[in-house]
């Protein structure tokens, strides 16, 4: 079919021709390069799968891998080019520091060896997701982002959050404005810092929050947005670094309540931990049957004798120095929950046994 051209349009034609510079026209055919985001795949709930839509808490996690995950969200595409890496398949209780290491590892040597690579993207279940989260805070030797992310739903229930949480991270990591932040934890559209981020709900989309510090920023479909960040010592500037010969000291957690047992405290220390943090409830306090066994533990020698910390079961609020604690050689986590206080105090171990020293790095980081 001939389409015939009015003189006018054909002259406007003609003068667009003319007005555009074979450097416009380069520009023109050849979109910016998207940023490159790497998707380092753990598993958890967000790659579960259940028997039908509605079975929302009866489902076998970790089912799916993460190139499924990515083929999902074909959104993803417009906002960056996406590489997989499976580094394991397991639901988030049975997270280890040894796959901790390796997805250190891993990082480091994708910013180190590759400039192009914008950020990282780690999905993982929900259940042990922050403690993943800070210890990355601390080991990763760059600033480039690095953000976890997670579903509450399988990827097969009827409105699942898993694919607009993915959307949402790998948005993230890709963003200039996440450089610098440390690591960072993407769901329900907001953005929480791993030092502060705990999971508070079971089952509820909204369930991780920063207690009274607050969340970092938005996710919104114009842009990602943030108003605030960490002031204590992350990613590039932290002092720990790890290697693949690097050992983690055994460091364990006991519950403290009312009129709770002080046979979990000895038998760690006789059975040779390096440190032992103390769940207490209110500011750190402890009983006079526990600080009883913290004197027991205070006389075994300098070179068995477990670091004993206290940290709040509360979930806001510093625990600070006690002369009468601190003459038993209890050192307080600041405001670190206490699964974050082991991570610290892990990494805390493989550089010293100095109790002043450790006290410096609660305060610092």
């Amino acid at each position: 079919m001939l389409v015939s051209h009015s003189l006018p349009a054909i002259a406007a034609l003609t003068w667009f021709a003319m007005s555009v510079t074979p450097a416009d026209a380069s520009a023109a055919q050849v979109p910016a390069a998207l940023p490159l985001v790497y998707v380092l795949s753990t598993g958890g709930t967000i790659a579960g799968k259940g028997a039908s839509s509605t079975n929302l808490s009866e489902y076998k996690g970790s089912t799916l891998l993460g190139s499924d995950l990515i083929a999902a969200v074909p959104e993803i595409r417009q906002y960056a080019r996406v590489e997989v890496e499976q580094v394991v398949n397991v639901s988030s209780p049975n997270m280890t520091p040894d796959v901790w290491r390796t997805l250190a590892l891993r990082i480091n040597a994708l910013f180190a060896e590759n400039p192009a690579v914008a950020g990282v993207v780690i999905t993982h279940g929900t259940s042990t997701l922050e403690e993943t989260a800070y210890f990355l805070n601390l080991t990763v030797a760059h600033d480039r982002p690095v953000v976890l992310v997670g579903a509450q739903r399988p990827a097969t229930a009827i409105s699942a959050d898993g694919p607009i949480n993915l959307l949402n991270a790998v948005r993230t990591a890709a963003a200039p404005e996440a450089r610098g932040k440390g690591v960072l934890v993407v769901m329900n559209d907001e953005i929480n810092g791993a030092r502060d981020v705990t999971k508070s709900n079971t089952y509820r989309l909204e369930t991780f929050r920063s207690g009274e510090l607050g969340f970092l920023g938005y996710v919104d479909d114009d842009k990602v947005t943030f108003y605030k960040a960490s002031t204590k010592r992350h990613t590039s500037k932290s002092e720990f670094r790890v290697t693949a010969d690097t050992k983690f000291p055994t460091v364990e957690v006991v519950a403290s309540y009312a009129q709770s047992s002080t046979v979990p405290i000895l038998a760690l220390a006789r059975d040779g931990v390096d440190g032992i943090i103390f769940a207490s409830p209110g500011a750190g306090s402890l009983s006079d049957p526990e600080l009883a066994a913290v004197k027991e533990i205070a006389s075994l020698q300098q070179s068995v004798k477990p670091i004993l910390m206290r940290s709040s079961r509360t979930g806001n609020g510093r625990v600070t120095h006690r002369s009468t604690m601190d003459r038993l050689g209890l050192i307080p986590a600041d405001n670190l929950i206490p699964q974050k206080a082991r991570i610290l105090l892990m990494l805390a171990l493989t550089k010293t046994r100095d109790p002043k020293e450790i006290a410096r790095i609660f305060s610092e980081y």
